[in-house]
C-alpha cells in the first residue's frame, strides 16, 4: 500500500487513547492480527443474517488460520456494517478497537435516532476507543458543520483503519461512490494509495516495491439507496493491488507464511515467558518521566520479549557455528592423521562421527530456524526501539517518515514483511503529547555520551571490539599460514634427509596450520566482522552527530528533529544489517575449511 497522506501522518503522531468504562476490549500484549472494517451505512435489512454469517465464517477462519495470533477487530462504530462487524467480533469474544473520527458528544450526531446512540454507547464501553485529532485544515467549528471538513474527518478514519490493520475487510457493493471517504475510497486507499478528498498525497518512496499492507476480503452486499439487492448467497474474494480470487480460495499466496511468523513469534514468547519476565529489559522510563500509556506499554511488552528472544537465538547460533568450525578442524585433522600414519577403521569411523555430527547441528539449527529467528527478532527489537524512544519525547513525524514502520525492510526481503506488521499493529494508540523530560530522558538513554548510557558508547564499545576480534583473526590467519609455508620450505630443502616419519609430521602440521587458518578466516566471514566494524564505525558517528546537534541548539524542536533523522538512519542501517546476515547462513563446513 502506499505511503500515508499528512493526514494520516496528524492521526499516528496525535491519536490518544479516550478513557472508557469498559477494559475488556484492551489489545493483549502479543503482536495481533488486526482486521480493520470499512462498510455501508445503509444495508438493506434482508441481506444482514446473511451478512452476519459471512462476518462470523471470516473471522473464525482468521481465528484457525493462524491460532497463535490473536485476532481483534478495528471499527468506526459507524452505523450500518461497521456496527454489524463490530457486534459479531463481540459475540466471538475478539477485542474491539474503536478510532472516533469526531468528539464523541459530535459523533453521536450522526447516529439517525435515540437507539442509535445508545447502541454507539454501549459498543464504546467494550472497545478501545482512540479519539482521532483534527485533520489539516479543520477546527473545531469547522467539523461540527456538513461539508468538506466534516468528510475529512471520515477520510481521515479511513486512512487510519487501512493503515493499522492486517487485512481490510469490505462490506461494499463493489460500485465506486462520490462520498468522501466512503467504502470506496476506502478500498482504494488500501490497495492503490490513493484517498481523494485529503489534498495532495506523498508520493510513497517504495511506490514499486513489493507490498504485503493490501490484503483485503470482500464481502458483496446491497445497499437501499440503491434499490436493488443481491440475489441468493452473498459473494466473497480477496483482493490485493493487483490481482482479485475467490473469498472461499486460500489467502493470496505470501500472506498465510507472514502471519504465521507473527504467530510464530508469539509462540516463542510464551514458551520462554519465564525467562523473558525474569531475564528481560524494556525501555520505559520511571513513571515521572513518562507515564506507561498510549501504545508505550505494548512497544515495551514487545520489545522485551523480541530483545531476549534475539539474545537466545543468538546464543544458539554463534555456538552452533563456533561448534562447526570447530568439527571441520577435527574432521581435517582425523583425515590427515588417517592418510598418514594410522588407516584404521576406527579413526575412519571418528571422521564419520564428527562429519555426521556437524551434519545434525546444522540441520537442527535449520529445522528450528535459529539464524532466521535471531535475525529477525534482533531487527523487531531495534524497530521497537525507534517507535518507544520517539513516543517518549514526543517525536512527531515529518513529511519524510510517516509511521515508523512504513518503509522499514520495505525493500527488502518479502519474508520480513512481518516485522512490519508487528509494528503496525503495536503503534494503535500512539502519543505525542509534548514531554521535554521525557525529551532529555531520551537523549541520555538513546543517544547517550559515549558513557554507560546510549547507543553512541555502544556502538563505540563494540567497534572496538570487533576491531581487536578482526586483528586477532587476521594476526592467527598470518601465523597459520607463516607456520605451514615454513613447514613447506623445509620439506622442500630438508626433506631428503629426515626419516619418513619427520616428513608426515611436516605434513600433516603444514596441512592443519593452513586448515586452521582457512576456517578461522571463514569463521571470521560467517560474523560479517570486516562489515560490522563498518556499520559500528558508522553508526558512531552518526550518534556522535546527533550529540553533537542536540549539545549545539537545546531547543526541544530542534532536539525532537535530530532524534527523529537519528531514528530514521538507526531503521536504514538495521535493514542493512539484517540484509547482510541473511546471506551468512547457519551451515555445515567443508571438510577443507574453506
Amino acid at each position: 500500500m502506499a505511503m500515508p497522506t499528512s493526514m494520516q501522518r496528524a492521526s499516528d503522531r496525535s491519536a490518544t487513547p479516550a478513557p472508557g468504562p469498559g477494559e475488556a476490549a484492551v489489545l493483549p500484549m502479543a503482536a495481533c492480527l488486526i482486521v480493520g472494517v470499512t462498510a455501508h451505512r445503509d444495508l438493506v435489512p434482508e441481506e444482514v443474517p446473511s451478512l452476519e454469517a459471512a462476518v462470523d465464517a471470516f473471522l473464525q477462519r482468521m481465528q484457525s488460520l493462524h491460532p497463535d495470533l490473536p485476532v481483534a477487530v478495528m471499527s468506526g462504530l459507524a452505523e450500518g456494517g461497521d456496527r454489524l462487524v463490530a457486534r459479531r467480533a463481540l459475540a466471538l469474544g475478539l477485542p474491539l478497537v474503536a478510532p472516533l473520527p469526531l468528539p464523541l458528544e459530535e459523533y453521536r450526531r450522526d447516529c439517525t435516532s435515540p437507539e442509535s446512540a445508545a447502541e454507539l454507547d454501549a459498543l464504546l464501553a467494550s472497545a478501545q476507543a482512540i479519539h482521532l485529532p483534527l485533520a489539516d485544515g479543520n477546527d473545531a467549528a469547522s467539523v461540527c458543520l456538513p461539508g468538506p471538513a466534516r468528510d475529512r474527518q471520515y477520510a481521515q478514519l479511513g486512512v487510519f483503519i487501512s493503515s493499522h490493520c492486517q487485512v481490510l475487510l469490505a462490506l461494499w457493493d463493489g460500485t465506486a461512490s462520490d462520498a468522501a471517504g466512503g467504502t470506496s475510497d476506502v478500498v482504494r486507499y488500501h490497495l492503490h494509495g490513493e484517498m481523494p478528498g485529503l489534498g495532495r498525497v506523498d508520493a510513497p518512496p517504495n511506490l514499486l516495491a513489493d507490498d504485503d499492507s493490501d490484503l483485503a476480503f470482500h464481502i458483496v452486499c446491497s445497499r437501499t439507496r440503491s434499490g436493488a439487492t443481491a440475489d441468493g448467497a452473498l459473494g466473497t474474494h480477496w483482493l490485493t493491488r493487483g490481482a482479485r480470487s475467490a473469498g472461499n480460495g486460500p489467502m493470496p499466496d505470501g500472506y498465510v507464511r507472514l502471519f504465521d511468523q507473527l504467530g510464530e513469534f508469539n509462540a516463542d514468547s510464551r514458551l520462554y515467558a519465564e525467562d523473558i519476565e525474569r531475564e528481560g529489559h524494556g525501555l520505559l522510563p520511571p513513571p515521572e518521566i513518562a507515564p506507561a500509556r498510549g501504545s508505550l506499554p505494548r512497544i515495551d511488552a514487545l520489545y522485551r520479549r523480541a530483545d531476549w528472544l534475539a539474545l537466545h537465538f543468538r546464543q544458539r547460533v554463534h555456538h552452533s557455528m563456533a561448534l562447526l568450525h570447530v568439527l571441520a578442524v577435527l574432521t581435517g585433522l582425523l583425515l590427515m592423521t588417517y592418510a598418514e600414519f594410522v588407516a584404521h577403521p576406527l579413526l575412519m569411523g571418528a571422521i564419520l562421527g564428527l562429519f555426521a555430527t556437524g551434519a545434525a547441528v546444522a540441520w537442527l539449527g535449520n529445522r528450528r530456524s535459529w539464524h532466521r529467528r535471531y535475525l529477525d527478532y534482533r531487527v523487531l527489537a531495534e524497530g521497537l526501539r525507534v517507535q518507544a524512544y520517539w513516543a517518549i519525547a514526543s517525536v512527531p513525524s515529518s513529511h519524510r517518515v510517516g509511521f515508523a514502520y512504513d518503509s522499514f525492510l520495505q525493500k527488502q526481503d518479502v519474508e520480513l514483511g512481518w516485522i512490519r506488521h508487528a509494528m503496525r499493529a503495536v503503534a494503535l494508540g500512539g502519543e505525542r503529547r509534548a514531554n521535554d523530560v521525557g525529551l532529555q530522558w531520551v537523549i541520555t538513554h538513546w543517544v547517550g555520551d559515549g558513557g554507560p548510557h546510549g547507543q553512541l558508547g555502544y556502538f563505540r564499545r563494540r567497534a572496538t571490539d570487533r576491531e581487536r576480534m578482526y586483528r586477532h583473526t587476521r594476526l592467527l590467519g598470518r601465523a597459520s599460514l607463516l607456520l605451514s609455508l615454513t613447514g613447506a620450505i623445509v620439506l622442500v630443502v630438508f626433506g631428503a634427509w629426515f626419516e619418513a616419519l619427520t616428513v608426515k609430521l611436516l605434513l600433516v602440521t603444514t596441512g592443519v596450520a593452513a586448515l586452521f587458518a582457512g576456517v578461522r578466516e571463514a569463521y571470521s566471514y560467517k560474523l560479517a566482522d570486516k562489515e560490522l566494524i563498518k556499520q559500528y564505525r558508522f553508526m558512531a558517528r552518526v550518534f556522535g552527530a546527533a550529540a553533537e546537534r542536540i549539545a549545539r541548539d537545546p531547543t526541544p524542536a530542534k532536539q525532537r528533529q535530530v532524534l527523529e533523522a537519528l531514528g530514521e538512519a538507526a531503521l536504514e542501517e538495521h535493514a542493512e544489517w539484517i540484509l547482510m546476515h541473511r546471506e551468512r547462513p547457519l551451515e555445515q563446513q567443508p571438510l577443507s575449511g574453506a
